[in-house]
């Protein structure tokens, strides 16, 4: 069964508010727990500190007094259901700490949070077990911690928020798109252009609402963009890096197969099986066995920047490729030296 997934802007509550034209003058931190009932006073100063929380597009402080035709907008965090998460001890590669977050390098095959058929052994079951009091969020769900999500069989780096306000103030930069990631992908093919951008809607196929589908003429789905760079041509296969503007779901695997090139074993976009080169005996095994190394798409969250929370500054955390995708791509190199 597949982990629930949704796009990383449905991840935070937006809100734009008008103030009505009677208005008498109110702090804007009373005016916004009568108009959003369900925040907090404290999640309101979070995201007003958090820059989350700006009047008329400018930032502002809770002392600020709203008043007649102000335009508020607001993107905060989701607020969490009651319930709770199984806590377990599971594996964590944490590859960096500090008191306002963690960044972790997520393995392939490790679901990031429970849903419908997984609902013990994600990583926030494990963040559960190993860090008390993370924040929550998600209306409907309860993610402790978690800022964003990849899926279950990509690997890479994800951060974890350990604090309210660190939450908020990361929760703003992906809702505004700014946070900085870098993927790397193995493709079937050799995409003709040696560098580009993949523009195009992305929403549910209406063949199968299991998949995602690029509609061009941008009728369906919500606006999707993918920076794209070969790094390598390998004839057969191309390993090519891909940075996002945007969040969709299953973004980087559905332009990538729109633009002919699905992901490398990925068999929900038609990588499970030969794209490119001819079919005989000997092709045929090297690929099964290559498909035996890597059993998921090829597909690695690789680098990942942002503004700290606290400090103010631009931070950016690197990874290795995982040894399955490595091995693959090696072994393909060998493929193409000697065939």
């Amino acid at each position: 069964m597949q982990e629930q997934e949704e796009d990383e802007e449905e991840l935070y509550e937006h809100h734009r508010i008008i103030v009505d034209k009677g208005q008498y003058l109110m702090r804007i931190d009373k005016y916004l727990m009568i108009k959003l009932p369900h925040v907090t006073r404290n999640k309101i100063q979070n995201g007003i500190d958090a820059n989350a929380i700006k009047v008329n597009e400018q930032p502002t402080k809770a002392s600020y007094k709203a008043k007649p035709f102000d335009v508020i907008t607001v993107s905060l965090p989701h607020p969490p259901r009651e319930g709770g998460v199984i806590p377990q001890d599971l594996p964590i590669n944490i590859v960096y700490e500090d008191d306002d977050l963690l960044i972790v390098n997520k393995a392939p095959d490790m679901v990031v949070h429970p849903a419908l058929g997984h609902w013990d052994g994600t990583l926030v079951n494990g963040l559960v077990y190993h860090f008390q009091s993370l924040p929550t969020h998600r209306n409907g769900e309860i993610r402790p911690g978690l800022v964003h999500r990849i899926d279950k069989e990509t690997s890479g780096l994800l951060v974890i928020a350990k604090t309210d306000y660190a939450m908020t103030h990361l929760a703003k930069q992906f809702a505004a798109h700014t946070i900085e990631r870098t993927y790397v992908a193995l493709v079937w093919g050799e995409p003709k252009e040696e560098k580009g951008t993949i523009e195009g809607h992305i929403d549910r196929s209406l063949k199968d609402r299991k998949v995602r589908t690029v509609y061009p003429d941008g009728s369906r789905g919500k606006h999707a963009i993918t920076h794209y760079k070969v790094l390598q041509n390998l004839r057969y296969v191309s390993l090519i890096q891909c940075n996002l503007e945007t969040g969709r779901t299953h973004q980087i695997r559905v332009h990538m197969r729109y633009l002919g090139h699905p992901l490398f074993n990925d068999s929900t976009y038609g990588g499970d099986k030969i794209v490119k080169g001819m079919s005989f005996a000997k092709y045929d095994q090297f690929v099964k066995n290559c498909f035996e190394i890597c059993p998921r798409q090829a597909l690695h969250a690789k680098t990942l920047g942002f503004i700290h929370p606290t400090t103010e500054k631009f931070v950016q955390f690197d990874s290795e490729l995982p040894p399955d995708m490595q091995s693959v791509i090696d072994k393909w190199e060998n493929y193409v030296q000697h065939n």
